[in-house]
């Protein structure tokens, strides 16, 4: 009898054991869901500098720098043109930004980066792009100048295979919000309601820098 509840006992503790592993894989799959959905904003440090020196294109076939994020209030948005759902969801949201900041956003420039420079031309993001507003530019180019900036700008992507044979991007949704000088001062989540999300716009484009 003395050993039967011994080894239930331990059994029992392999069992607890276990749960709590369980618990936290499952804690640290979601944190990593959360980051790679939600945005870095919360690794990020306001007022720091993102980016490197590159060479890309614009959705104009025009040469485009890191200088082009400087001088004014700036978006950045991470995506690609075959994006189901959270690159036109986000799109949308920009245009009606835009909208309702009227001339308070005049200033404001916003731009989309792809994470898929093999398929983005730059004729396809200016039609997807010009789809939901005339106010967000496209960039694209050299795939391995586009990898040094999304990890320049700490941004998730990964290209997963679909069962097709072709491949779909997993990505950072947020949209980065930069000053005039460059420097980083937070995002607007994927989701993220309409009022938070221009009263953000409003403080970006009424600093000074």
């Amino acid at each position: 009898m003395q050993t039967g509840s011994t080894e239930r006992r331990f059994g029992v503790k392999i069992w607890v054991g276990a749960a709590i592993a369980a618990l936290i894989l499952i804690s640290a799959g979601f944190l990593g869901w959360q980051y790679a959905v939600q945005g870095t904003g919360r690794s990020l440090t306001a007022g720091m500098k993102l980016g490197t020196d590159f060479k890309l294109v614009d959705h104009n076939g025009n040469p485009i720098t890191q200088a082009a994020f400087e001088g004014k209030p700036t978006l950045v948005f991470f995506g690609f043109t075959r994006c189901p759902e959270v690159c036109p969801t986000t799109l949308y949201e920009m245009a009606g930004w835009f909208d309702a900041l009227g001339d308070e956003g005049r200033e404001l420039q916003a731009f989309f980066i792809t994470v898929d420079p093999e398929r983005d031309t730059p004729e396809i993001m200016k039609g997807y792009a010009d789809a939901f507003t005339d106010r967000v530019t496209g960039i694209t180019g050299d795939p391995d100048e586009i990898a040094k900036v999304i990890a320049a700008w700490y941004v998730y992507a990964a290209k997963i295979p679909t069962e097709d044979g072709d491949y779909t991007m997993d990505h950072t949704a947020s949209v980065f919000l930069i000053d005039r000088n460059g420097e980083f001062k937070g995002t607007i989540a994927y989701g993220e309601s309409a009022d938070t999300a221009i009263a953000k716009l409003r403080r970006l484009a009424g600093a000074s820098g």
